[in-house]
């Protein structure tokens, strides 16, 4: 009988060999470019207080890419993740602003309901054949709707939450090193990072991850219940959106019931030209973060440049096409 490991060693899209240490490559040049770039249009881009702007800003949406890489290379798609934040960040208001509990439980309550919401989006997937598309997308719609619902489409501040806004914002690296002010919330996204490609480079859930993109049938006949996999997969990345929430809530000390709609896109993008392949089977989280950083990076340097708004999401909307024509190329390349 075929095992998980004999499909994951069989399948060329399940590890990502020359391609995918040259698609870092590439992605990790275009990042030291636009820095270069920037910093030579203007030379208040490499200031210190921009630098941490653009690593706070990095810190939410690499957490919600992290949680897009786990369901893309299962060859699905999850367009909820920037709604789930939000969410979670409702969720955390209610519990800690309206309720007045500790602050453990309200963050343990944000990261439940993102992974409770996973894991319905994972059984709309998994058990009732909904395209993840579709799926994700009216998991989107619903937790916009609830969000505006629960809140009283009202933002929730945390002002009588005593150390909620250090979650994000205060600076534990900055206390021991004050030179290096590096904000909580990218060291939570580090450790996110680091959690995420130990469970899918070392553990039996990151096997089936990359199994299930490469070759879900051959997995299923293996006598593995791809179903329930998939749906731990899709609870797993909920919860990561769970952190994103806290991040985000602490980073504004309020939760903003209206916020979410287009972090979706930021995040999959930098999935995308971080090297995974949106038809599954391939990806790493290191290539990720560094697609991560360049749309932070990118982001930031238009507006430093004085870029009008409009056209920084024209921007951003073209570099999403260009990164799915080059994960295109690529697949009929490997192909």
């Amino acid at each position: 009988m075929t095992s998980v490991t004999d499909v994951n060693e069989k399948s060329p899209l399940a590890n990502m060999g020359s391609s995918g240490a040259y698609q870092k490559l590439l992605a990790f040049a275009s990042l030291i470019a636009l820095l270069i770039g920037f910093s030579i249009a203007s030379p208040n881009f490499m200031q210190t207080s921009n630098m941490i702007a653009i690593l706070q800003a990095t810190s939410v949406n690499g957490v919600l890419a992290v949680a897009a890489t786990l369901v893309i290379i299962t060859g699905g798609i999850d367009l909820s993740v920037g709604t789930l934040m939000t969410f979670c960040a409702v969720i955390a208001g209610v519990v800690l602003t309206y309720m007045g509990m500790p602050l453990l439980l309200g963050v343990a309550a944000a990261i439940g309901a993102g992974a409770l919401c996973g894991l319905v989006s994972g059984t709309f997937v998994a058990k009732m054949k909904i395209p993840p598309f579709i799926a994700t997308l009216g998991m989107m719609l619903i937790l916009k709707g609830l969000s505006l619902v629960i809140s009283g489409t009202r933002p929730i501040y945390f002002n009588d939450t005593p150390g909620f806004d250090q979650i994000s914002r205060g600076s534990l690296i900055g206390k021991v090193i004050p030179s290096l002010p590096i904000p909580n919330g990218v060291l939570i996204l580090f450790i996110v990072a680091i959690a995420a490609a130990y469970i899918l480079s070392r553990t039996v859930l990151g096997r089936y991850t990359f199994a299930l993109g490469s070759n879900e049938e051959a997995v299923r006949l293996s006598g593995v219940n791809t179903d329930v996999w998939k749906m731990r997969i899709y609870a797993l990345a909920g919860g990561i959106c769970g952190i994103g929430g806290i991040l985000i809530a602490s980073r504004l000390n309020s939760a903003q019931p209206a916020l979410g709609l287009g972090y979706e896109l930021e995040a999959i993008a930098a999935v995308v030209i971080g090297g995974t392949s949106l038809s599954g089977g391939r990806g790493t989280i290191l290539g990720t973060i560094i697609g991560a950083l360049i749309m932070a990076v990118l982001t930031n340097g238009l507006r430093v440049l004085s870029v009008a708004q409009e056209w920084q999401t024209v921007v951003t909307g073209a570099i999403i096409i260009l990164a799915v024509y080059a994960d295109m190329v690529r697949r009929k390349k490997s192909g």
